[in-house]
């Protein structure tokens, strides 16, 4: 064997080891491991600079989200938006679960996953305090539906930023593409978790009533803030959605919406600079690195020509492969190394399949979005909804989550293969 295979194999599963453990920073762990290919020469620092600079759309493009949902979180809009779905439900626990789980799916496809946990987590425990009831199965279909939901644009979830990056597919390419298997799949995933939950969802009429008392009004604090950031964050969704008549670039029209809301708010720059998830983007800069470690190996190529001998070339065996593999694999190393390195592999592909290679981006896509739901560790937003589930005394264990997540990531596999099979074959 090469000996740069071995090193940088080794550093690869050192670094997830990791990663997946968290026994030190996960982005500490893929900064490390970035740097430890180039120590040992598997390739140079030229080249993993190229690595991080030809990826920089994807680090832009996250950094001007970051700063413009961080403005608008300031307004108490999210939090407003949950309390008036548990009183347009009149208190009901099911349908309130139902109506956060849709909410929280429309929000990780316009914002992104961590964040819409972040802000509807919180609140969700408030509603559920008031009920008197378990928040836990509100807690669960939040985690679960922002994973399904961010699958249906270029945005919502971080590894369709890579695929979308990779591939050229713009953000209208996922809505039309991604958006009707996500609506399928949230159907009958809203119907399991009325089947799981159900017994745990009954409240007196006194803890309704608490609901229907609550003022969201006085949670919107600012309102001229409010109706600028929503100004903002409409003008960059439409920028988006027109990306391909204006060929303006999604990073492009991110970093342009983020300055524009510093200055309409007149907020200080360097203190908004500080809520940028400045881990995130260092995690994904190491990842960058790393990859291109392994891809300079040829062990990449490697993968590609048995997927290609394994598949014999036939793209509904490949598309076949790819999704199941992914949803497999992704959420036990991680959904956004697996999509880096697994890019690098359709990109070997392509070559030899012709030019209908556009469903092997879905298939990785449905894959790594829906997969990330298998798995405590599947996908940054499980963690994230797990640390602050246990803040509030809610314990989501490994085998808690799974027991639960294998049966969604089962049904979306199922609907992924049914999808791929009928819509592109």
């Amino acid at each position: 064997m090469n000996p740069n295979v071995l090193i940088a194999l080794t550093v690869f599963i050192i670094t997830f080891y990791f990663i997946i453990t968290e026994k030190i920073p996960r982005s500490s762990a893929a900064i490390a491991g970035g740097a430890a290919v180039v120590f040992f020469k598997v390739i140079d620092e030229h080249e993993a600079l190229y690595a991080v600079s030809s990826n920089i759309e994807i680090l832009i493009l996250l950094m001007g989200l970051m700063i413009i949902v961080n403005i608008m979180a300031e307004t108490g809009i999210f939090q407003w938006t949950a309390i008036k779905i548990a009183q347009s439900a009149k208190g009901d626990p099911i349908k309130i679960m139902i109506f956060l789980g849709i909410v929280s799916a429309i929000a990780s496809a316009l914002l992104d996953n961590v964040t819409t946990i972040l802000l509807i987590f919180p609140i969700s425990i408030l509603i559920a305090e008031q009920l008197k009831i378990d928040s836990l199965p509100f807690l669960f279909t939040e985690i679960f539906s922002v994973n399904i939901g961010g699958a249906a644009t270029l945005i919502g979830d971080p590894p369709n930023l890579i695929i979308g990056t990779k591939s050229g597919l713009g953000f209208n390419d996922f809505l039309l593409n991604m958006g009707p298997i996500v609506i399928i799949n949230m159907i009958l995933f809203l119907a399991l978790m009325v089947v799981f939950f159900h017994k745990k969802l009954h409240v007196s009429r006194m803890n309704k009533a608490k609901i229907m008392e609550m003022d969201a009004g006085r949670i919107i604090q600012d309102k001229v803030l409010l109706k600028k950031s929503i100004l903002v964050f409409i003008l960059v969704m439409a920028g988006f959605v027109s990306n391909v008549i204006t060929g303006i670039g999604l990073a492009v029209i991110s970093i342009s919406g983020a300055t524009l809301l510093i200055l309409l708010t007149k907020k200080d720059p360097e203190e908004i600079y500080k809520h940028i998830e400045w881990s995130t983007l260092f995690f994904f800069a190491g990842l960058f690195i790393l990859v291109d470690g392994l891809a300079a190996t040829g062990l990449i190529s490697d993968v590609g020509d048995f997927i290609l001998d394994v598949t014999k070339g036939n793209a509904k065996f490949a598309v076949i492969l790819t999704v199941i593999s992914s949803t497999v694999i992704a959420p036990i190393i991680g959904v956004v190394p697996y999509t880096i390195s697994f890019t690098k592999i359709i990109g070997e592909l392509i070559p030899q399949m012709g030019e209908n290679t556009a469903p092997l981006w879905w298939a990785l896509s449905m894959g790594v979005c829906f997969g990330g739901n298998m798995t405590l560790i599947g996908a940054a937003a499980n963690i994230v909804g797990a640390n602050i589930a246990r803040k509030a005394g809610k314990e989501i264990g490994f085998f808690h989550f799974f027991k639960f997540g294998i049966i969604i990531t089962f049904q979306s596999l199922l609907l992924s293969i049914v999808y791929l099979l009928v819509r592109y074959f």
